[in-house]
Parts: C-alpha cells; structure tokens; sequence
C-alpha cells in the first residue's frame, strides 16, 4: 500500500454503474479514495462486434496503463462482459490489484453454497461471466454450478432513467431460477434493485460492487 489511503481506480462501460459502486465504497469502505473513469463506447462496440478480439483487449491495456499513471493502488473494472481483456491487464500489471468487476462476488458464492443463481441485464456478458465462474470453481474444487437468467429490457429501462421499471423486471426474473443457494445480481447497475428482489426470494443476495470493496479493501489494507 502506497499511501495511508489507497487510490481506487473504477473503469466504467456505462455511467449506469457509477453511482452503485461508489455507494457501496462510501457504505463499507469511505477511507479509500477513489476515482473513476468512463468509456461508455465500450458496451456498444462489443454488442457490434459479438466477441472479444485484440483491438478491444488494446484498448484495456491503455485504460488499465493510464488508470496506474494516475497513481492507483488498485483498479476495479465495472464492465462484466470483457473478462478476457481484464485478464490481460490484471497479468501486466502485476502485483497491482486489478479485479474483473464479479470475482469477488464469485469467490463469496463459492463459500455460499453449490446451486448459485445469476440474474444478468446485459446479455453479452452471459458467456464469459459462465466461463469464468465455472473455472473459479474448479479451481476451488468446488461442485457448484451457476444458473444464469437474461432480465431483457431492465437495462434498457434503467439507461432511459426508468429505474422503477428496472427493478421491477430484475425481481419479476426470480422466479426463473428455482431454488438457490445464493442469488447473485451480475452487473453493478443492479445493485439498487437488491431489496425488490430480496422480497421474491429466501435466499442470501450478493451484489458485485460490495463484494468488489470487500476484496479491495483485503488486498489492500
């Protein structure tokens, strides 16, 4: 740690993600001090393109470079769809913590239980939130197994300022995962709809941004 309170760099795709991340900072983590940076082009490129490719882990690399030229301690990635490209960047910058916007929240599933639901508004990022949670859990030598559910429409309501229509659709969407162990809400943005969805289920929630500041703030402190 370089400073008595160490510098958060927060990556966003979407300003949508902003507000969740630093209100889960302030709640459970205030001393840090964090900043954030946002290219919202990101999500719109990837929809595009369909995949991942190297012109998108470039352009992370040069986030991730700048975000250490500013002097952080640690970078958290809001963007849930480009785990590959956050892969890539964590492995450069090493020792830097760099976190993938839901590893920390995977990590804590893994401890919850072996039937892990996923509540997700921005499909793309599906597959590779699948792939990576099934090779945190093999790596733990854990038997669980994630059941992802596609909310359509919530994230399109949330980015036209209806965010009443967005939690609503999120809680509506719990019934497609049966029963659970724990339930995850995969993209930041959704975090403000944890107590709607909380009254349709009996099962613990975790959201990624506090996950996300727990982990920060072990690595770190």
């Amino acid at each position: 740690m370089s400073r008595a309170s160490p510098r958060i760099s927060l990556v966003h795709a979407t300003p949508v993600a902003v507000e969740p991340v630093v209100g889960a900072f302030r709640r459970l983590w205030p001393e840090a001090d964090v900043y954030n940076l946002l290219e919202d082009s990101l999500a719109p490129d990837l929809d595009r393109a369909g995949a991942l490719d190297d012109a998108m882990t470039d352009r992370f690399m040069r986030l991730g470079r700048y975000a250490a030229d500013c002097g952080a301690d640690g970078i958290l990635f809001t963007c849930s769809a480009f785990g590959a490209c956050i892969e890539a960047v964590a492995d450069a910058l090493k020792p830097m913590p760099v976190l993938k916007p839901n590893e920390a929240m995977f990590a804590e599933a893994l401890d919850a239980g072996t039937k892990v639901g996923m509540l997700a508004t921005f499909q793309p990022s599906v597959p590779s939130m699948e792939r990576e949670f099934k090779e945190m859990a093999a790596a733990a030598g854990s038997s669980a197994e994630l059941t992802a559910v596609f909310v359509p429409g919530a994230m399109q309501a949330l980015l036209s300022g209806d965010a009443v229509t967005h939690n609503a659709l999120i809680a509506d969407a719990v019934d497609g995962l049966g029963e659970v162990d724990v339930l995850l809400l995969a993209q930041f943005s959704m975090a403000q709809a944890r107590d709607q969805v909380q009254a349709k289920t009996s099962a613990p929630i975790l959201t990624s941004p506090e996950s996300a500041v727990r982990a920060l703030q072990v690595a770190l402190v």
